[in-house]
């Protein structure tokens, strides 16, 4: 049985890289960008105009001007009006392009507009106010957004600034998630009074979708020939496998033999920890690698967010850390195993604040509603004291 630091390096040391390949910007979020984006224009491409009022040429107003003939009006996305003379003034919109002769635009709550006529209100006004010049946020061929980040609503704004149909993003791997057991049944049937409904695929096919990853599902009974010819198929077929159940110790825990006949190289079996101790890892000759959870939800998903979301941002080039939060109560575990306690997360004036969702062990999949984090608290210690501070797994909920 290794330590969960162990586990956790030895997992990081198999991460991939699965190419690139374009794909629309209407179906990026969420992806990983693997091109820099470049202006291809300045931005904004124009003096652009950021109020409603008039344009005028800032040295009439320093020689006293404070009346202003309003030659047009002028609307965003025209072609800019000039002014011919001092005295003169554009009435424009936001948005619109400043003209060539004018240099800075006083706002409509600062004027009074009477016949024809704009007369400036406020004691004093500044050179070049509410216009955002030509270039100021970026010039033609700077980079607007460096690879690799994940494509945000931001950032798909900013590509469709610049005209980019299509972004060359990370691929992703090829998932399939494997539950196992005949005591589970689906979604759809009426189970018997010693059956359960199968949830943890369901769980973590949506966990995935949060990270732009759609994986297949497949259930398997309790049947070693079954489970020995399905996983060969998906060895062949899938990058990444996810099994959960039947990685234990019991009789018709099939996994981790089948694994081995299969010969998929196993990395480790069972770590130090509490939920999850049962967990399996290993990667075959053909590429594939294999995640094998213990089949209790909460012991799945803390392994699916502490082990492989890491190793697939990593892959995917976005290694993310975790952030640490405030235990806002005294916790006690006799146990000598690393232990992943179900948390609340709160920011209270920035400091993160971390309350223990009380559960009934691996097995309580509803506490997991509550729940927005694992905090990971080390074997070493008993006794954890309100206003520590620990690791935080966060669960995209």
């Amino acid at each position: 049985m290794i330590t969960v630091d162990e586990a956790e390096k030895l997992i990081q040391s198999q991460t991939r890289n699965y190419g690139t390949e374009r794909v629309s910007l209407e179906t990026s979020l969420g992806r990983v960008l693997a091109e820099n984006l470049l202006a291809d224009r300045d931005l904004p491409p124009f003096n652009r105009v950021t109020m409603d009022g008039i344009a005028i040429k800032f040295g009439a107003y320093e020689k006293g001007i404070r009346s202003f003939k309003i030659k047009a009006t002028q609307a965003a996305g025209e072609t800019p009006i000039n002014i011919s003379a001092e005295e003169e003034c554009i009435e424009i919109m936001t948005g619109a392009a400043l003209p060539e002769t004018a240099d800075s635009v006083i706002r409509c709550e600062d004027i009074e507009l009477k016949n024809g006529m704009a007369t400036v209100k406020v004691a004093s006004i500044s050179r070049g106010q509410n216009v955002h010049f030509q270039g100021e946020d970026k010039k033609q061929n700077d980079v607007v957004a460096s690879a690799p980040q994940v494509i945000s609503p931001a950032l798909i704004g900013i590509a469709a600034s610049i005209g980019k149909e299509m972004l060359c993003v990370q691929k992703l791997p090829r998932v399939v998630i494997i539950s196992t057991g005949d005591e589970l049944v689906d979604i759809n049937k009426t189970p018997s009074p010693y059956q359960i409904r199968r949830s943890n695929s369901y769980t973590i096919k949506a966990a995935l979708q949060q990270y732009a990853l759609c994986a297949d599902t497949i259930h398997l009974p309790d049947d070693a020939e079954m489970t020995r010819r399905e996983i060969s198929r998906c060895l062949e077929q899938y990058d990444v496998i996810l099994l959960s159940g039947g990685v234990s110790m019991g009789k018709f825990d099939y996994v981790p033999r089948v694994l081995e006949e299969l010969s998929v190289q196993k990395y480790f079996h069972k770590v130090q920890q509490r939920p999850g101790k049962p967990f399996w890892f290993g990667a075959h000759s053909g590429g594939a690698q294999v995640f094998a959870f213990p089949g209790n939800p909460v012991s799945a998903f803390m392994c699916l967010h502490r082990y492989f979301v890491p190793w697939l941002q990593a892959s995917l080039g976005v290694p993310a850390s975790p952030s640490s939060a405030v235990l806002n109560e005294d916790v006690t575990f006799h146990h000598p195993l690393q232990y992943f306690l179900q948390v609340k997360i709160y920011n209270d004036n920035g400091l993160l604040l971390a309350t223990p969702v009380d559960g009934k062990g691996s097995g309580d999949f509803a506490n997991l509603l509550e729940a927005g984090a694992f905090m990971e608290l080390p074997a070493e210690k008993s006794t954890f004291i309100k206003g520590e501070a620990y690791k935080v797994w966060r669960c995209k909920l």
